[in-house]
């Protein structure tokens, strides 16, 4: 029983890491075509 809430919590955790790394990405990436122009 628990075992599948586990789970659950596992998978919106690397969610939640994957949904930061590219909006941190992201953001790098509109500040340095920023700083180009």
């Amino acid at each position: 029983m628990w075992a599948r809430r586990v789970g659950w919590l596992l998978i919106l955790w690397v969610g939640g890491v994957s949904t930061l790394a590219v909006i941190a990405f992201l953001m790098r990436m509109i500040m340095r075509l920023a700083g180009m122009r």
